[in-house]
């Protein structure tokens, strides 16, 4: 791969090998090369611009969670060397909580959670990420309700006006990346699922989705069939209803000897006006930051269908946004 080092095969083992090297084998120094002086690290939780903010936030969690693993599931990619290439990586990490941090006094609890990430690449440095973790898996696990953990952190981050503001239009910063992704096929047919979807036509569900389809959701939700995606996705939806649904990034790849598949990084952006996945509707104006992968097949000939989906997005940054509007605190 021109301008990156040799010791990398392709691009996903470059996304794979550094994250090992970073986070398992402490090589945490080396984010001095491996990100951009100057880099825009977002999460639904906040933003982080510079390498030097990236280090610190790597050193507090492995801190908290000093045997933390990152498990590379897949890296779904578009791009070229030359031109700069964008990762969609899905990690499973398994963690102890074992020390006092941002999820509170250590618990001992032992993790296992997604993570789901779009960063871009270029001379063997990242320098544009977008990064989701499944908060609500982990508050889950160690004992906390998303939203009560959203209200707490609240109070512990100094109160409404002092305390980190989560992802929205107006606290997003503009990084170097400007592409959308590629022209493959199932990156388009999977956008046109989700628009659908977002659109109300929930019967796309049972038209698209294999009957058996395993799906994978916030909370470290497993589902299987049609019920179990139905149910996801209608949650959401009507919890915003008059929301704008956009799709700002779509993969599509046909790879030998993987599934053909799909990586879409999306937005919801609107009011918290109905019932659903969040509760009573409060109101609240709500950003909301999506990916979702998916792997398609022909389990019976003729008929080519998701099969498998893995959708994430960050439950307690809703709620804090949510609870940070209407005073709940």
């Amino acid at each position: 791969m021109q301008g990156f080092s040799n010791q990398f095969t392709d691009f996903p083992d470059y996304i794979i090998g550094i994250t090992k090297e970073i986070w398992e084998d402490r090589g945490i120094a080396t984010l001095d090369e491996y990100y951009s002086e100057d880099i825009v690290v977002r999460s639904p939780a906040s933003v982080v611009i510079g390498n030097q903010n990236v280090i610190g936030a790597t050193m507090a969690t492995l801190a908290e969670f000093p045997d933390r693993q990152l498990l590379g599931e897949d890296v779904i990619w578009s791009g070229t060397p030359e031109e700069g290439m964008l990762s969609s990586h899905r990690i499973i990490s398994t963690a102890t909580h074992a020390r006092d941090g941002v999820y509170g006094a250590a618990s001992g609890k032992k993790l296992t959670y997604r993570i789901l990430a779009d960063c871009h690449a270029i001379n063997n440095q990242i320098n544009d990420e977008w990064l989701i973790r499944d908060q609500t898996a982990v508050v889950r696990q160690i004992g906390w309700d998303a939203k009560d953990y959203a209200r707490d952190l609240i109070v512990r981050e100094g109160g409404s006006e002092t305390c980190v503001k989560p992802l929205t239009p107006a606290t997003d910063q503009p990084g170097p990346y400007k592409g959308t992704g590629n022209d493959n096929h199932w990156g388009h047919h999977h956008a046109g699922v989700l628009n659908a979807i977002m659109g109300a036509d929930m019967a796309i569900v049972t038209k698209t989705y294999d009957r058996a389809a395993q799906v994978e959701y916030p909370g470290g939700e497993t589902g299987h069939g049609w019920a179990d995606v139905d149910g996801f996705w209608m949650g959401l939806r009507s919890a915003f209803p008059d929301a704008t649904f956009t799709i700002h990034h779509q993969i599509g790849r046909d790879d030998p000897n993987m599934a053909p598949r799909s990586a879409i990084r999306w937005s919801l952006h609107g009011k918290h006006s109905g019932w659903g996945a969040f509760g009573a509707p409060t109101g609240a104006d709500v950003y909301l930051l999506g990916i979702s992968h998916a792997e398609f097949g022909e389990l019976i000939g003729g008929q080519i269908k998701l099969r498998r989906e893995w959708t994430l997005f960050d439950e307690t940054s809703v709620w804090k946004q949510i609870l940070l509007q209407t005073g709940d605190v």
